[in-house]
């Protein structure tokens, strides 16, 4: 009989998509044969509409009043009680409690915390034990945890790093039920080569910036790193309408700037250095590809943990206005590039590529 498995993740962050992606792809690396997977967002799915508008109110929040997304990412961490305002997602546990009894799922992966609740309370309604259906967390922030992701009860967290789950323990979960995994990137990583060229000289510095936050201040931030002689790639994501700007900033100057791509592992690997926001999936993949970063943008609560994993590893640093950045790759690349050597050679310790093929490997002897 296959092992069926299903992955719920949410669309108010990068990380969960990309955790819920990693843990799928990596199944289907290890176990192709032997399992069923259905990834769902049951979030979008029960409230379609309202879903958007409060995501769309997330990120208005996050990205235009962080100061105020600080305050209500802290009332959630404080809060110790959470009952009354999840028995009000009746429309969630609905749809929920139907996928349940269609797929009857032996586990079920949970990237957005919310999920873990609303499962725990199904299966306990139903006399359902966790030998009928195991209840896996997938945490997806480091260090920074808020507790709304391990105040409910769950057979097994999995975590990014030993930081993050001395959070745990310290937060009243059970040692046994902490499992330190690495953050589970797509299985391509897994797959990159060890042997990244040293930065020699000019030509071979190679610099990718990524933009996806703080986007007002990118033209200017690509003017001045094209005007270093560095070779350097910028990503625009879907922001199409900044291809423009940079490229009248940067006229002068060769450098690639790319749309949307699936090539990102392949691209993390080719370049030195990676300039970027704090973002979970951003940090955790450019762990995997053991290239140093330089963080130009942390949303208050959840990515200031991401941010610190960078800064206290000694893998790379915060800089937060242009000037700043500028300074710092000039800085890793000077004196033969001293500095950037050990942030490799740390951002390397903390790597795990392998990190959604080793949970699959878990997941199947669940």
């Amino acid at each position: 009989m296959k092992k069926r498995i299903l992955i719920l993740t949410a669309s108010f962050g990068e990380g969960h998509n990309s955790a819920a992606r990693g843990v799928r792809d990596g199944l289907a690396r290890v176990a192709p044969d032997q399992i069923e997977v259905e990834l769902r967002d049951l979030l979008a799915e029960a409230y379609g509409p309202l879903n958007e508008f409060i995501r769309s109110a997330y990120l208005g929040l996050v990205n235009f009043a962080s100061p105020a997304w600080s305050a209500v990412y802290r009332w959630f961490d404080r809060k110790k009680d959470f009952d009354q305002e999840f028995a009000r997602l009746l429309r969630l546990k609905n749809h929920l409690a139907a996928l349940l009894d269609r797929f009857r799922p032996h586990v079920v992966i949970c990237t957005f915390p919310v999920y873990s609740n609303v499962l725990g309370r199904i299966l306990f309604e139903n006399g359902r034990t966790s030998s009928d259906c195991k209840n896996i967390v997938v945490v997806t922030d480091s260090i920074t945890i808020n507790a709304v992701w391990y105040r409910f009860a769950a057979d097994y967290f999995l975590v990014a790093n030993e930081q993050s789950a001395t959070v745990l323990r310290s937060g009243g979960v059970a040692p046994e039920k902490i499992k330190v995994f690495g953050f589970p990137v797509s299985p391509k990583f897994a797959d990159l080569p060890d042997d990244r060229p040293l930065p020699c000289s000019n030509s071979s510095r190679r610099v990718l910036y990524m933009i996806n936050a703080a986007k007002r201040g990118a033209p200017e931030l690509a003017h001045m790193l094209a005007k270093l002689d560095l070779d350097l790639t910028v990503t625009i994501g879907r922001a199409d309408e900044l291809r423009a700007p940079i490229e009248a900033t940067t006229d002068a100057h060769p450098i690639r700037i790319i749309g949307w791509t699936d090539q990102l592992a392949r691209m993390m690997y080719e370049n030195h250095l990676l300039i970027g926001k704090a973002g979970g999936a951003t940090v955790q993949e450019t762990i995997a590809a053991k290239c140093p970063m330089i963080i130009n943008h942390v949303v208050a609560g959840q990515e200031e943990g991401n941010a610190r994993l960078i800064a206290e590893t000694n893998s790379g640093v915060i800089a937060r206005s242009p000037r700043e950045v500028v300074e710092q790759v000039q800085r890793a690349f000077d004196h033969g590039a001293e500095q950037w050597r050990e942030w490799a050679g740390n951002i390397s310790r903390l790597s795990r590529p392998r990190a959604a093929l080793d949970i699959a490997e878990f997941l199947m002897t669940l």
